[in-house]
């Protein structure tokens, strides 16, 4: 059994991103921890509410095997947000999986995580990956030796199953 930590935005994360991947990782076995700014409510775009089991300032990376960060417009607060850099580099120098979907492929690229890297994201954050020197490729799901990044809703359960294939 593997232990994914899923970041989601405490608002508008979006649904799909987090509920088919989790269900994906559930259903194979592995177990879950959703992290948020604050425990507790968080509330999708679409409405879905589920709990944040831990507070993000919380999150020891040395009690999971991968991090993916949920997009959705909610994840802009990670954009800038020194503990989620944090987080996506200590994952990423101890050659654990990374994933970042639609928006929050930004994270990652702010984080510095994404240059020379091939990534996606939703097509709206395409300048901002790029302009923190990632080779933006339009295609569903890509992956640049541990760091998957997927480019919305869509591609979620594609994404999810991906990044299963990677940690097990």
């Amino acid at each position: 059994m593997k232990r994914i930590l899923m970041i989601i935005a405490q608002k508008i994360f979006r649904d799909e991103e987090l509920l088919e991947p989790k269900k994906i990782f559930e259903e194979s076995g592995q177990a879950v921890t959703i992290a948020s700014v604050e425990k507790g409510a968080c509330l999708g775009k679409l409405g879905a509410r589920v709990e944040a089991d831990i507070r993000l300032s919380d999150v020891k990376g040395e009690d999971y095997d991968a991090v993916v960060f949920v997009g959705g417009s909610g994840s802009e607060e990670y954009f800038d947000d020194l503990t989620a850099h944090k987080i996506a580099r200590e994952f990423h120098k101890k050659n654990k999986i990374v994933g970042a979907i639609c928006a929050a492929p930004t994270i990652l690229a702010r984080a510095g995580l994404l240059d020379r890297k091939n990534a996606t994201s939703y097509i709206d954050q395409k300048e901002n990956i790029t302009r923190c020197g990632a080779f933006y490729k339009d295609q569903a799901i890509v992956v640049d030796g541990n760091i998957i990044t997927g480019n919305g809703p869509m591609a979620s359960i594609e994404f999810a199953n991906v990044i299963l294939k990677n940690i097990l």
